[in-house]
């Protein structure tokens, strides 16, 4: 089986494009989205009707919830008042159908990826789909014990960190394809993966990030919200 993961698309249709272009020639037996399609990005909407007409399997994410709730998404501080700030543009633009589905997506999927191996599929981590946060190179210890509830698999496949990684924890091979609209790494490239047989590729797609810059600096937002966000999506770091 050959899959497109993505993940944390985060509004950034120019990027979603790029990953979808990059990939066209490719033929993949399902694509898999690990939450966040929304917030900090200006094109929410059009990144929904993407993921419902394209992907197999979604689950739901931090941002995802926020949107579709109202509730606080609990991001770092760094980064908090901006997603305040475009989760309240984002819910006033999108339609009722729209926010009920974010809502309703599952927090986590197990799929069969191979006979007799299975994968889980979560947003932020078994122990805590939405809002737990290991970070990548935490210890050994620490990974255990966010994989505990995820059983007997042997790949678990997340998101919400942005860092685009693979590393074994004992039987588990743990899998982030990072950020497909607003890498944090200091490479603005599209993040993704591609998934076959128990063997992961972790690509990047260069995109127009001017054009995605100009749709969030015509947000209604304060001048150094949009002056950060741009900066975040042109060079993939906080100015």
């Amino acid at each position: 089986m050959r899959v497109l993961i993505l993940s944390d698309i985060h509004g950034n249709i120019d990027a979603l494009e790029a990953v979808d272009a990059a990939t066209r020639t490719d033929r993949f037996d399902q694509i898999w989205v690990l939450g966040d399609l929304v917030d900090y990005g200006a094109a929410a909407a059009e990144v929904i009707a993407w993921v419902r007409a394209h992907a197999t399997l979604v689950v739901r994410g931090n941002h995802d919830h926020a949107v579709g709730t109202g509730e606080d998404c609990r991001s770092a501080p760094m980064y908090h008042d901006l997603a305040v700030a475009t989760r309240a543009i984002v819910r006033s633009r999108l339609s009722m159908p729209e926010l009920t589905y974010l809502v309703k997506l599952p927090l986590q999927v197990t799929v069969t990826v191979a006979p007799e191996r299975h994968g889980l599929l979560v947003h932020a981590s078994p122990e805590d789909p939405l809002f737990g946060y290991v970070p990548t190179d935490g210890p050994d210890d620490q990974w255990r014990h966010a994989l505990l509830p995820a059983g007997d698999v042997s790949f678990v496949f997340v998101g919400h960190t942005h860092d685009q990684f693979t590393r074994q924890i004992d039987q588990i091979t743990l899998i982030n394809p990072g950020s497909v609209g607003l890498p944090k790494d200091g490479d603005p490239r599209a993040a993704y993966a591609i998934f076959e047989d128990g063997r992961v590729e972790l690509k990047r797609a260069s995109y127009d990030t001017t054009r995605a810059a100009s749709r969030i600096a015509a947000l209604p937002l304060t001048a150094d919200q949009r002056y950060r966000l741009v900066e975040l999506v042109r060079h993939a770091k906080l100015p």
